[in-house]
Protein backbone atom coordinates (compact mmCIF):
# COMPACT_ATOMS: atom_id res chain seq x y z
CA UNK A 1 0.00 0.00 0.00
CA UNK A 2 2.93 2.22 1.00
CA UNK A 3 4.62 1.96 -2.65
CA UNK A 4 1.36 2.51 -4.48
CA UNK A 5 0.74 5.46 -2.30
CA UNK A 6 4.19 6.85 -3.26
CA UNK A 7 3.67 6.00 -6.81
CA UNK A 8 0.64 8.10 -7.18
CA UNK A 9 2.11 11.10 -5.06
CA UNK A 10 4.78 11.02 -8.13
CA UNK A 11 2.46 10.65 -10.09
CA UNK A 12 0.27 13.73 -9.03
CA UNK A 13 3.82 15.73 -8.92
CA UNK A 14 4.61 14.33 -12.52
CA UNK A 15 1.07 16.05 -13.86
CA UNK A 16 1.36 19.51 -11.64
CA UNK A 17 5.16 20.18 -12.86
CA UNK A 18 3.60 19.31 -16.43
CA UNK A 19 0.59 21.43 -16.12
CA UNK A 20 3.18 24.14 -15.01
CA UNK A 21 5.39 24.07 -17.88
CA UNK A 22 2.64 24.00 -19.86
CA UNK A 23 1.19 27.34 -18.25
CA UNK A 24 5.03 28.73 -18.37
CA UNK A 25 5.09 27.78 -22.00
CA UNK A 26 1.66 29.67 -23.25
CA UNK A 27 2.78 32.28 -20.87
CA UNK A 28 5.87 32.84 -23.21
CA UNK A 29 4.51 32.16 -26.60
CA UNK A 30 1.88 35.46 -25.41
CA UNK A 31 4.41 37.45 -24.80
CA UNK A 32 6.01 37.03 -27.97
CA UNK A 33 3.08 37.01 -29.88
CA UNK A 34 2.52 40.34 -28.15
CA UNK A 35 5.71 41.92 -28.44
CA UNK A 36 5.36 40.87 -32.02
CA UNK A 37 2.00 42.60 -32.46
CA UNK A 38 3.45 45.71 -30.74
CA UNK A 39 6.46 46.11 -33.16
CA UNK A 40 4.43 45.66 -36.14
CA UNK A 41 1.84 48.51 -34.51
CA UNK A 42 5.34 51.15 -34.20
CA UNK A 43 6.13 50.55 -38.10
CA UNK A 44 4.04 53.42 -39.29
CA UNK A 45 4.94 56.16 -41.81
CA UNK A 46 2.99 59.49 -41.29
CA UNK A 47 2.64 62.39 -44.59
CA UNK A 48 0.99 65.38 -44.11
CA UNK A 49 -0.75 66.09 -47.47
CA UNK A 50 -3.20 68.75 -46.84
CA UNK A 51 -4.33 70.42 -43.95
CA UNK A 52 -8.45 72.13 -44.47
CA UNK A 53 -10.60 73.23 -41.47
CA UNK A 54 -10.54 70.94 -38.56
CA UNK A 55 -9.37 68.29 -41.11
CA UNK A 56 -5.96 67.06 -42.91
CA UNK A 57 -5.32 64.79 -45.81
CA UNK A 58 -2.43 62.15 -45.13
CA UNK A 59 -0.62 58.79 -46.50
CA UNK A 60 -0.08 56.25 -44.45
CA UNK A 61 2.52 53.66 -44.77
CA UNK A 62 2.26 54.49 -48.47
CA UNK A 63 -1.32 53.75 -48.79
CA UNK A 64 -3.91 55.59 -50.12
CA UNK A 65 -4.87 59.14 -49.03
CA UNK A 66 -7.08 59.53 -46.34
CA UNK A 67 -8.98 62.34 -45.01
CA UNK A 68 -9.22 62.71 -41.02
CA UNK A 69 -11.86 65.05 -39.48
CA UNK A 70 -10.53 66.27 -35.83
CA UNK A 71 -11.09 63.45 -33.41
CA UNK A 72 -11.51 60.37 -36.09
CA UNK A 73 -9.03 57.49 -35.90
CA UNK A 74 -7.76 56.11 -39.15
CA UNK A 75 -8.08 52.29 -39.56
CA UNK A 76 -3.63 52.12 -38.69
CA UNK A 77 -5.26 53.63 -35.32
CA UNK A 78 -3.07 57.22 -36.21
CA UNK A 79 -5.69 59.82 -34.70
CA UNK A 80 -6.34 63.47 -35.47
CA UNK A 81 -6.01 65.67 -32.60
CA UNK A 82 -6.14 69.33 -34.10
CA UNK A 83 -4.95 71.50 -37.12
CA UNK A 84 -4.05 75.04 -37.71
CA UNK A 85 -2.83 76.92 -40.39
CA UNK A 86 0.65 75.30 -41.22
CA UNK A 87 0.45 71.81 -39.18
CA UNK A 88 -1.59 69.00 -38.25
CA UNK A 89 -1.12 67.01 -34.36
CA UNK A 90 -1.80 63.60 -34.54
CA UNK A 91 -1.97 60.85 -31.93
CA UNK A 92 0.40 58.24 -33.33
CA UNK A 93 0.90 55.01 -31.38
CA UNK A 94 0.38 56.92 -28.11
CA UNK A 95 2.84 59.63 -28.92
CA UNK A 96 1.78 63.55 -29.77
CA UNK A 97 3.28 64.38 -32.78
CA UNK A 98 2.39 67.48 -34.78
CA UNK A 99 3.48 67.21 -38.65
CA UNK A 100 3.73 70.39 -41.19
CA UNK A 101 2.51 70.29 -44.44
CA UNK A 102 4.10 68.02 -46.54
CA UNK A 103 6.31 67.01 -43.75
CA UNK A 104 6.79 63.19 -42.60
CA UNK A 105 6.70 60.84 -39.46
CA UNK A 106 9.34 57.98 -40.89
CA UNK A 107 8.99 54.73 -38.99
CA UNK A 108 12.71 53.89 -38.51
CA UNK A 109 13.90 51.60 -40.91
CA UNK A 110 17.58 49.48 -41.99
CA UNK A 111 16.37 50.53 -45.36
CA UNK A 112 18.04 53.20 -47.83
CA UNK A 113 17.34 56.48 -46.77
CA UNK A 114 14.35 58.37 -48.27
CA UNK A 115 12.46 61.68 -48.54
CA UNK A 116 8.76 62.13 -49.18
CA UNK A 117 7.83 65.22 -50.83
CA UNK A 118 3.89 66.71 -51.75
CA UNK A 119 2.90 68.76 -54.39
CA UNK A 120 1.61 71.86 -53.48
CA UNK A 121 -1.48 73.91 -55.08
CA UNK A 122 0.32 74.79 -58.40
CA UNK A 123 2.14 71.59 -58.80
CA UNK A 124 5.36 72.24 -57.94
CA UNK A 125 7.10 69.91 -55.37
CA UNK A 126 8.69 72.36 -52.75
CA UNK A 127 10.15 70.72 -49.01
CA UNK A 128 12.35 72.16 -46.63
CA UNK A 129 15.81 71.28 -46.48
CA UNK A 130 19.13 72.34 -45.10
CA UNK A 131 22.35 73.29 -46.84
CA UNK A 132 25.53 73.20 -44.74
CA UNK A 133 23.52 72.87 -41.58
CA UNK A 134 21.04 75.85 -42.08
CA UNK A 135 17.73 75.70 -43.17
CA UNK A 136 16.44 76.00 -46.58
CA UNK A 137 13.33 76.06 -49.11
CA UNK A 138 13.81 73.83 -51.63
CA UNK A 139 11.71 73.11 -55.30
CA UNK A 140 12.62 69.83 -56.36
CA UNK A 141 13.83 70.65 -60.76
CA UNK A 142 14.84 67.74 -62.46
CA UNK A 143 15.46 70.22 -65.41
CA UNK A 144 17.97 71.85 -63.16
CA UNK A 145 21.64 70.58 -63.56
CA UNK A 146 22.59 71.88 -60.15
CA UNK A 147 21.40 73.03 -56.87
CA UNK A 148 20.80 76.55 -57.86
CA UNK A 149 20.74 79.62 -55.02
CA UNK A 150 20.18 82.93 -55.77
CA UNK A 151 22.41 85.65 -54.69
CA UNK A 152 20.62 86.66 -51.54
CA UNK A 153 20.27 82.70 -50.20
CA UNK A 154 23.65 82.35 -50.54
CA UNK A 155 24.33 85.28 -48.83
CA UNK A 156 21.94 84.50 -45.53
CA UNK A 157 23.71 80.68 -45.73
CA UNK A 158 27.11 82.12 -45.48
CA UNK A 159 28.70 80.53 -49.03
CA UNK A 160 31.58 83.04 -50.32
CA UNK A 161 30.33 82.38 -53.34
CA UNK A 162 32.22 84.82 -55.19
CA UNK A 163 35.35 83.10 -54.57
CA UNK A 164 33.88 80.35 -57.28
CA UNK A 165 34.36 79.92 -60.91
CA UNK A 166 32.32 82.46 -62.59
CA UNK A 167 30.12 81.81 -65.42
CA UNK A 168 27.23 83.15 -67.45
CA UNK A 169 23.96 81.49 -67.12
CA UNK A 170 20.71 81.26 -68.99
CA UNK A 171 17.75 82.01 -66.74
CA UNK A 172 14.05 82.97 -67.64
CA UNK A 173 14.96 86.42 -66.91
CA UNK A 174 17.98 86.62 -69.52
CA UNK A 175 21.95 85.83 -69.37
CA UNK A 176 23.09 86.51 -65.77
CA UNK A 177 26.18 85.83 -64.04
CA UNK A 178 26.66 82.69 -61.77
CA UNK A 179 29.10 81.10 -59.44
CA UNK A 180 30.26 77.18 -59.21
CA UNK A 181 30.39 76.22 -55.67
CA UNK A 182 30.33 72.70 -53.60
CA UNK A 183 28.19 72.73 -50.57
CA UNK A 184 29.53 70.90 -47.51
CA UNK A 185 26.43 68.44 -47.04
CA UNK A 186 22.41 69.29 -48.46
CA UNK A 187 19.56 67.27 -46.57
CA UNK A 188 16.37 66.43 -47.12
CA UNK A 189 13.98 63.65 -45.13
CA UNK A 190 16.14 61.38 -43.97
CA UNK A 191 18.83 61.88 -47.00
CA UNK A 192 22.14 63.47 -46.41
CA UNK A 193 24.61 64.38 -49.85
CA UNK A 194 28.28 65.33 -49.16
CA UNK A 195 29.50 67.55 -51.32
CA UNK A 196 27.43 68.59 -53.58
CA UNK A 197 27.91 71.28 -56.51
CA UNK A 198 25.69 74.00 -57.14
CA UNK A 199 25.23 77.07 -58.72
CA UNK A 200 25.04 80.61 -57.40
CA UNK A 201 22.68 83.26 -59.63
CA UNK A 202 23.06 86.87 -59.67
CA UNK A 203 20.35 89.52 -60.64
CA UNK A 204 17.02 88.79 -60.59
CA UNK A 205 15.71 85.23 -59.59
CA UNK A 206 14.84 82.73 -58.99
CA UNK A 207 13.48 83.71 -55.56
CA UNK A 208 13.73 79.76 -54.18
CA UNK A 209 16.53 77.79 -54.40
CA UNK A 210 16.11 74.73 -57.19
CA UNK A 211 17.23 71.19 -56.31
CA UNK A 212 18.75 70.03 -59.28
CA UNK A 213 20.68 66.93 -60.59
CA UNK A 214 23.62 67.57 -58.71
CA UNK A 215 21.29 66.05 -55.77
CA UNK A 216 18.92 64.00 -57.54
CA UNK A 217 21.12 62.14 -59.62
CA UNK A 218 21.85 59.85 -56.53
CA UNK A 219 18.44 59.42 -56.15
CA UNK A 220 15.52 56.76 -57.22
CA UNK A 221 12.90 59.07 -57.90
CA UNK A 222 9.08 57.83 -57.86
CA UNK A 223 6.22 59.92 -57.97
CA UNK A 224 2.82 58.56 -57.79
CA UNK A 225 0.44 61.64 -58.05
CA UNK A 226 0.65 64.51 -55.71
CA UNK A 227 2.92 62.59 -54.08
CA UNK A 228 6.81 62.22 -54.84
CA UNK A 229 9.39 60.08 -52.89
CA UNK A 230 13.13 60.19 -52.69
CA UNK A 231 15.27 57.32 -51.98
CA UNK A 232 19.04 57.33 -51.65
CA UNK A 233 21.23 55.00 -53.99
CA UNK A 234 24.46 56.58 -52.56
Amino acid sequence: MMASASGVAMHRRRCVISTYLANARGRAACIVLALAVSSAASALDVNVVGLFPSKALVQIDGGALQTLAIGQKSREGVLLLSVDRDSATFDIEGERTTLGLGHARMKPSSAAPSAIVSADDRGHFVTDGWINGMPVRLAIDTGATYISLPASEARRLGLDYRKGRKAMMETANGVVPAYRVQLDTVRVGEITVNGVEAVVTDGEGPYIALLGMSFLNRMDIRREGQIMTLTKRY
